[in-house]
């Protein structure tokens, strides 16, 4: 087979997987392989096509008349495509991975969560309208954080499939269903990235990593402002959860996120408070260091850049107080934040 017929035969395969017919373009790239064993491209998007064909075509011919059983479709659909991209990181070095391969997988995987989520979204809505007016609050508060989830997966599909303003539409409906929610704040700001909007993008990734690090999932990130911070991170040998930890240390560090806010008074009385603790959490020999350390750190320079916006002359030893502790939990960061 020629190149031109080669191309032509992985452009139909293509068109097939990002219509979310991944058996389909299974079936175009085996035929295209019996005639060009050696073309790396083929060879790759057929392996991508069978990591999912089984799993759309049954996914597709799943009924489901419960909004659980619509979400469920939706979450298994995303936590496969989270197995798929840890794959692909795994095994970068061996395989000889295609950008358009990868790309028209992820077209037809979203295309079609996106598809199982606007059915969750019109099931949601018409519960509601049956449910009885005088509802408990509780029950209101449920209802409020489930459409929350359904609008952030909406946002993140619209985001995945390249329609950034739409997806923030759907994440500021989340954000507003159910505020302060790590990962919503972090697709947020993923989006605002994307759409060159850096300040919003940077003040709302601090936000996100700061309430809770360990509930974003850096696979869906996908703008370069937070990409190459976690590379940077990465090069420095952290991995997993204390990853997660030292990314918005590193953000400070790199000046990455250097947009900020003040925080009000109760946000700085429990901010000590949870220093107190985890300081405490971290004497105790049984409690994870790696993670811990950071947790602090990141906690001591939302401390620091508070007193800083305070002219009482108090503040001028606080702050050496919390660079003090700072450079006792790393003394290489220290020296970072010192020079930086």
């Amino acid at each position: 087979m020629n190149y031109q017929s080669s191309e032509e035969e992985i452009k139909k395969a293509y068109k097939a997987l990002e219509e979310s017919d991944a058996q389909g373009a299974k079936e175009i790239l085996a035929n295209a392989l019996e005639l060009d064993l050696e073309n790396k491209e083929i060879n790759f998007a057929h392996w991508c096509c069978s990591f999912w064909a089984d799993y759309i075509t049954k996914i597709s011919q799943l009924q489901s008349t419960t909004l659980s059983e619509i979400k469920a479709k939706g979450e298994g659909l995303i936590n496969k495509w989270e197995s798929f991209k840890e794959l692909l990181e795994r095994e970068k070095k061996e395989k000889n991975i295609q950008p358009r391969a990868v790309l028209a997988t992820q077209r037809g995987v979203f295309t079609l969560a996106l598809k199982i989520y606007l059915e969750a979204e019109k099931k949601s809505k018409e519960d509601s309208q049956q449910k009885d007016s005088y509802s408990t609050s509780r029950l209101q508060k449920h209802d409020a954080e489930e459409n929350a989830e359904i609008q952030r997966m909406l946002g993140l599909c619209y985001k995945e499939l390249g329609e950034y303003e739409t997806a923030l539409n759907h994440l500021v409906q989340a954000n507003t269903l159910h505020p302060a929610s790590p990962k919503v704040l972090a697709e947020m700001a993923d989006c605002f990235a994307l759409c060159g909007e850096e300040k919003n993008a940077k003040v709302l990734f601090r936000e996100a990593f700061f309430l809770d690090a360990q509930k974003i999932s850096t696979i869906f990130l996908e703008s370069e402002l937070i990409l190459c911070l976690i590379k940077q991170v990465k090069e420095k040998g952290y991995t997993g959860s204390a990853l997660l930890e030292w990314i918005p240390v590193y953000g400070i560090l790199y000046g990455v996120f250097n947009v900020k806010r003040q925080l009000k008074p109760q946000e700085v009385s429990k901010l000590k408070q949870d220093i107190y603790a985890k300081e405490n959490e971290l004497k105790d020999p049984t409690n994870n260091a790696q993670i811990l350390t950071p947790k602090i750190i990141n906690m001591y320079f939302w401390l620091i850049d508070h007193y800083s916006r305070s002219n009482d002359g108090y503040v001028t030893n606080e702050i050496k107080n919390c660079e003090l502790q700072i450079r006792v939990l790393d003394e290489e960061v220290y020296k970072l934040y010192k020079n930086k």
